[in-house]
């Protein structure tokens, strides 16, 4: 992440209420930019891919990205270092993991940003930024994908394939059968040219 000129005690404040923003597209869109931002941080990446803050690590993540966002929604005045301070108690608390760099004090000015930018109703940044996001998913979806298919030669993966064809078509023929035996059913009384009534076995028609 590159080095930039950052005022920590840059802050946002609203005179009543929070700073929660009334209109609910710009709420939505300012908490894209939070979790945006909070998947962007390289260090949590790390954390988060290494499973520090065991099994639910990915959990985590977003829950710190949800506890940002309650930062605006619960106080009338957010600072820079107010959102520093609060991602490297999380990655602490949950990760074990301290933070010696200004990473941390780097995604609370992005955020910043963000809000401010959603104040005036402009969103490119965070929607660029969400773009990325959803290509660089996609991409690794697609190589998992690749990957599972150049694999020509597991005979495992085709009798699978196989078995489940011959399961489809048992289930089939099994409900033609079903099909069968129903339009045989007989209907009523069966009578003779003689006006008797036959009597009709049940359960040998197999």
């Amino acid at each position: 992440m590159a080095t930039i000129s950052i005022d920590p005690t840059e802050y946002v404040e609203v005179e009543q209420g929070t700073l929660q923003f009334p209109n609910t597209h710009q709420q939505a869109k300012f908490e894209l930019g939070v979790c945006m931002a909070i998947y962007k941080w390289e260090e949590l990446a790390t954390a988060v891919e290494n499973s520090w803050g065991g099994a639910n690590s990915s959990e985590k993540r977003d829950w710190i990205s949800g506890v940002i966002i309650d930062l605006f929604s619960e106080n009338k005045a957010v600072d820079i270092q107010l959102i520093e301070e609060t991602l490297l108690y999380a990655m602490v608390d949950e990760f074990d993991t301290e933070v010696d760099n200004d990473s941390a004090l780097e995604i609370g000015a992005l955020i910043m940003r963000f809000y401010k930018d959603v104040q005036l109703e402009k969103y490119d940044s965070i929607e660029e930024l969400y773009k990325k996001w959803n290509d660089k998913k996609s991409l690794r979806v697609a190589n998992s994908k690749v990957h599972i298919e150049e694999d020509p030669n597991n005979p495992d993966s085709s009798d699978d394939e196989e078995d489940d064809e011959e399961e489809t078509e048992d289930i089939e023929m099994s409900n033609g059968d079903d099909m069968v035996i129903d339009k045989e059913e007989p209907k009523g009384p069966i009578v003779d040219d003689d006006g008797f009534e036959l009597v009709q076995k049940k359960g040998r028609r197999r």
